[in-house]
């Protein structure tokens, strides 16, 4: 077995899969992109859902990664197992419908097991697998794992919710006999148990089947497109490699240990074993994230980070460091890591500054906090929810350290009591304040607000003073975590005629925040929403403000734009068109118009082709602030009548597109680079929008439409030119076994009624048949009635399907009634239904009464 580093196994990792044909994709940035779901990327898959749920097509079926997670579900955990950490990194190879089961378990074996690669004993790896997984079982002794290291566990199956889901197999090394001082062996696995000495360091997920609610797991279909989900923990690994007790003295944590013993002063031993690896873990998912662009807050991922900071702070009192000290462990986090993850060189100082000011801000109050919540326990058995809440709110002492300090104490903590508090807090806040939208009608001090502030077109960094500062609504003389500022001169837009606001950042030589949004103050003052990565923003401070140049110009070419589409869309349909609404930011834009009828293809492709047309011919912008009357009399468009004041700001592009508007623009209309048509479609009686994307968004756009072209193109095995044509002959052949297959259907019920006519009973001089058909749907149930009834007179026809009813009736039996019947028996089923006397249908959930309903059926005739 090879003794490894941990950037050895990384590489290791990536050149196997890509000698197995994978494309190596670097991981994603911490802070997921679009997925509101996550507070954290929190597996290696994350980053690649997009190709998975076919929204957009990879660059090769075959990937390998290596993905910086965090999960921080069970901090309380950290430090005291050998392998729980908020950091970690995933190596995985996925395959996005390419191969599957064999290839998978093959090179699994080989990666792990091959003298080249980590060569491992095959007598040290155990497998578990899912029980009705068989070819797991086989593939996996095929390639030379012994039987008897094979063990089936019913959990072994990965499911949330409905869609993709299958079975998985889960790959254990055996570190011996010293990790099992009760001697159980094998049967640790076996029960599923957390254990030390058979450590899962590989997961594999046949993602094969499409779970539906009510569905038994049996039943579930095979998906068309089967993919592979893998993830191996890096620090496992290491772990392995390195033969050391826990992952924490492996090489990716122990030059951290060493940095913070040169602090501390105490050995790595005992009793500060715990506190040691705890500070360990959360420097590195602190300076990872904090790189990524996350920040400290009360809410979200930022009170995440405000958590795991303290919580190491509180350690780092039980290793007698009273001092700030977390910031100082950056350098060694970044020197260990910066070789694979470049960019921590980069964020290094402003990551030292940040840490340091949350430090020396929690500092203030933890030692109150905790001597208070020390004394209270001394003299009660629970730590009541007011009290925790008191803790909380006046001392910034987190509940989960309460927790935690409580539990050390033997101390139980009312949470529910807690958790009753902070939303009642929540509900006195939300009254006072209002939502920010609402601060015109809500807050006092802003609607008092009068202090010339002016907005910028033309600087995307300004140096300036502070003449105002907000909290929720309420006027402060400083902000420390977040807040509105109001500056004398800003270069921040505030969101307004459908434009979002910029983002950016304010900063001096002690203090820097990120803007998150810009909004207008009732009399018309921009109010950038900050939050503070470190120091305080006091009224008169004076601040460098840069906007993120980037982002504002990828708005500013889809505001263009979108004035453009505007002019196109009246030529092109050769009527007025009123505009109804819009929608500009960095990824899209959106635009809403009266119109009756959907446009048609040749329509959209006209108005793209226009829109092209003049970014190629470089119209320059041109900018008129005039009076409404005179703005009215040169043609230009307006949204809304009343919506304006008597000057009105004019964006011309020559004599194409002239509009109101205050939002930000290119100069030239070549800047724009590319303009494309996403989508068209009724938003509401009469209104149609249009969706589309310029420049960079564009490019990707279309480089998606070619990536599904050429994935047509391979699968149907001819160039592009050639495509219509063979689409047409796959749509004759369809057509024509479409039509074979309805006659050979017809053919097989015809030869299964008379079978069924000999099940025919009298009822009362009526004919009654009732059959169940468990795999027919209703269309099949029909057909097989409209064959029966041809060859009786008098009948009541009972026909059931997957979970369907269906009765047909005639003569004696429609005196009776179809409706009648199925009313009747359907709620036996768990169903409903009716109908007329010669025909009814219905549905049905269980069928396990089924022969009562027959019995009652018949009672009826």
């Amino acid at each position: 077995m090879k003794n490894l580093k941990g950037c050895e196994i990384r590489d290791l990792w990536i050149k196997f899969f890509e000698s197995k044909g994978h494309k190596y994709m670097p991981g994603v940035n911490l802070i997921p992109q679009g997925d509101k779901s996550l507070l954290w990327v929190n597996a290696g898959v994350t980053g690649l859902k997009k190709y998975f749920d076919g929204s957009e097509i990879p660059p090769c079926r075959r990937i390998v990664n290596v993905q910086k997670s965090i999960r921080t579900n069970d901090i309380e955990n950290v430090g005291h197992t050998a392998r729980h950490h908020t950091f970690f990194e995933m190596l995985g190879n996925f395959s996005i419908g390419d191969y599957f089961r064999k290839e998978v378990i093959e090179w699994a074996f080989e990666i792990l097991t091959s003298k080249e690669w980590f060569d491992f004993p095959v007598e040290k790896i155990y497998v578990t697998y899912n029980p009705t997984d068989l070819e797991t079982f086989e593939y996996w002794q095929k390639n030379g794992l012994p039987k008897d290291h094979l063990i089936p566990l019913e959990g072994n199956y990965w499911q949330i919710g409905e869609g993709p889901c299958g079975p998985n197999t889960e790959v254990f090394f055996d570190r011996g006999e010293e990790y099992d001082p009760e001697h159980r062996g094998i049967s640790m696995l076996q029960n599923d148990e957390e254990n030390d000495r058979y450590i899962e360091i590989w997961g594999i997920v046949f993602s094969q089947f499409n779970a539906v609610n009510g569905v038994e797991r049996k039943d579930y279909k095979e998906l068309p497109s089967k993919n592979i989900d893998t993830g191996s923990g890096l620090e496992r690994i290491a772990c392995i490699c390195q033969q050391t007790p826990t992952n924490f003295e492996t090489d990716l944590f122990m030059p951290i240990i060493e940095a913070t013993k040169l602090i501390a002063n105490k050995p790595y031993e005992g009793e500060y074993l715990l506190p040691y690896r705890v500070i360990a873990d959360h420097i590195r998912c602190l300076t990872f994230s904090l790189s990524d662009g996350a920040y400290f807050s009360n809410e979200g991922r930022g009170y995440v980070l405000r958590r795991i900071i303290r919580r190491a702070i509180r350690y780092g009192r039980k290793l007698g460091i009273n001092d700030s000290f977390m910031y100082r462990l950056v350098d060694c986090v970044v020197d260990n890591y910066s070789s694979f993850y470049p960019n921590l060189i980069e964020k290094k100082e402003f990551v030292k500054k940040v840490i340091k000011a949350e430090e020396n801000k929690f500092s203030k109050t933890l030692e109150g906090g905790e001597a208070l919540l020390k004394a209270f326990i001394k003299e009660h058995n629970e730590l009541d929810g007011p009290t925790a809440f008191k803790l909380y709110d006046t001392f910034g002492f987190p509940v989960d350290m309460s927790k935690e300090i409580c539990e050390e104490n033997g101390v139980s903590i009312d949470l529910d009591g807690f958790n009753a508090c902070m939303e009642a807090q929540k509900e006195n806040s939300r009254a006072a304040r209002g939502e920010i939208q609402s601060f015109n009608k809500q807050s006092k001090d802003l609607l008092q607000f009068k202090e010339k502030s002016t907005f910028s077109y033309e600087k995307i960094e300004i140096e300036s003073k502070v003449i105002g500062l907000f909290k929720d609504g309420v006027k402060v003389d400083e902000i420390d975590e977040e807040g509105e500022v109001c500056f004398a001169e800003t270069p921040f837009f505030a969101e307004s005629g459908g434009q979002v606001s910029d983002k950016g950042s304010v900063s001096s030589d002690s203090a820097f925040g990120e803007v998150s949004k810009v909004f207008k103050a009732p009399n018309g003052s921009h109010l950038l929403h900050v939050n503070m990565s470190y120091g305080s923003i006091k009224l008169g401070d004076v601040l460098v403000q840069k906007v993120d140049a980037n982002r504002r110009a990828l708005i500013t070419r889809n505001h263009s734009a979108t004035h453009l589409m505007h002019a196109a869309i009246g030529n092109v349909l050769k009527e007025h068109v009123d505009q109804k609404g819009s929608y500009v930011d960095e990824n899209y834009l959106r635009f809403d118009f009266s119109s009756l009828n959907k446009l048609s293809k040749e329509q959209l492709k006209a108005i793209e082709d226009e829109v092209n047309q003049k970014i190629l011919e470089s119209i320059d912008e041109l900018t008129e602030v005039l009076p409404i009357e005179q703005a009215k009399k040169i043609g230009a468009e307006m949204e809304f009548e009343g919506k304006y004041g008597d000057i009105v700001r004019v964006v011309e592009f020559g004599d194409y597109s002239k509009e109101f508007c205050g939002g930000t623009h290119v100069k030239n209309t070549s800047e724009i680079g590319l303009f494309v048509i996403e989508s068209e479609g009724s938003i509401a009686s009469g209104v149609r929008r249009i969706q589309a994307r310029t420049s960079i968004g564009a490019l990707n756009f279309l480089k998606n439409r070619v990536a599904v072209l050429d994935e047509v193109e391979s699968k149907l095995l001819v160039n592009d030119t050639l495509i219509n044509s063979k689409i047409n002959k796959l749509n004759d052949k369809i057509s024509e076994l479409t039509v074979s297959l309805e006659s050979e259907k017809q053919k097989l019920l015809l030869s299964q009624i008379e079978p069924l006519l000999k099940e025919v009973v009298n009822v009362n001089g009526v004919n009654f048949l009732a059959k169940r058909f468990p795999e027919a749907d209703r269309n099949e149930v029909l057909a097989r009635g409209d064959l029966i009834k041809q060859k009786l007179d008098d009948y009541v026809i009972l026909l059931l399907g997957k979970d369907s009813l269906t009765c047909f009736a005639k003569g004696k039996g429609a005196l009776t009634g179809a409706g009648k019947v199925i009313k009747t028996i359907a709620p036996l089923l768990e169903g409903n239904g009716g109908g007329k006397n010669e025909i009814a249908s219905g549905s049905a959930k269980n069928f396990s009464k089924l022969d009562e309903a027959i019995k009652l059926a018949k009672t009826l005739l």
